[in-house]
């Protein structure tokens, strides 16, 4: 059971545990990767994301963060296992977006 001051964040990949994070941390990551990454069909490689979310927290959520890097990927996996972002088939670096793929790229 997970309380209510911690959100359960999963991830695609079968087989990894999920993990627990605090609802503040979510809440405020979540809402600048959703404000940061774009609706359009090419999106945004997820190497990127970290630094944009950065610029969107402010100087006290930073620092009672921690690693802005390892919560920006655990919230971003568990917005792409709830359907929020989409994650962007092809060769490269993985890019997401917040649009659907459509079916001729699936």
């Amino acid at each position: 059971m997970v309380s209510a001051d911690r959100v359960l964040c999963r991830t695609p990949t079968e087989g990894k545990q999920p993990c627990r994070i605090e609802r503040w941390k979510f809440d405020a990551v979540s809402a600048a990767i959703l404000q940061v990454v774009p609706r359009d069909a090419d999106g945004i490689e997820a190497r990127e994301i970290p630094d944009l979310v950065r610029q969107q927290l402010t100087q006290d959520e930073r620092k009672r963060l921690g690693s802005v890097g390892w919560y920006t990927t655990t919230v971003r996996l568990e917005l792409e296992v709830a359907g929020k972002l989409h994650r962007l088939r092809g060769r490269g670096p993985v890019r997401v977006s917040r649009r659907r793929p459509s079916k001729a790229t699936r």
